[in-house]
């Protein structure tokens, strides 16, 4: 079993006139989803992990635009096929909700072994793509932030 931590944030990039970023996982292509990824540490602070997670995934530097902490969170089973990730026993996970507001579309610098496309779309739309039903409800919360 592995040692991975089962709480993680997930990050919905957006723009101020309601695109959302997309990124197409590399290990399942066609399965699209928001920033998402888990903390490193048991004391990691989320901000921190979601700011993490975006600098890796696109290249992007929270400090420059606005993080916004959703203060949401779900909690859903894990894949059964990625839960040798995780300590014996887990099958949960805790997901916070962030957001971060950009104005406008910027340049996305993906990580090949983690993503292999990325596309900005309207909020319906992105969450119609989103392969998760959590990543689903958290891009239609980018209404509420607009």
């Amino acid at each position: 079993m592995g040692n991975k931590i089962p709480v993680s944030v997930l990050v919905v990039i957006y723009t101020k006139e309601g695109e959302v970023l997309l990124l197409n996982r590399a290990d399942h292509p066609g399965y699209w989803q928001s920033v998402t990824g888990s903390c490193d540490r048991l004391d990691e602070p989320l901000a921190e992990a979601a700011c993490r997670e975006v600098r890796e995934e696109t290249g992007l530097n929270c400090q420059e635009f606005e993080l916004q902490n959703w203060h949401w969170q779900q909690v859903y089973e894990i894949y059964p096929h990625w839960r040798h990730r995780y300590p014996d026993g887990v099958i949960h996970n805790t997901e916070h909700v962030f957001g971060l507001c950009l104005p406008t579309r910027m340049p996305i610098v993906l990580a090949p072994r983690e993503h292999i496309d990325y596309v900005w779309l309207g909020i319906d739309e992105a969450a119609r793509q989103c392969f998760s039903d959590t990543n689903r409800a958290a891009v239609l919360k980018v209404k509420e932030n607009l």
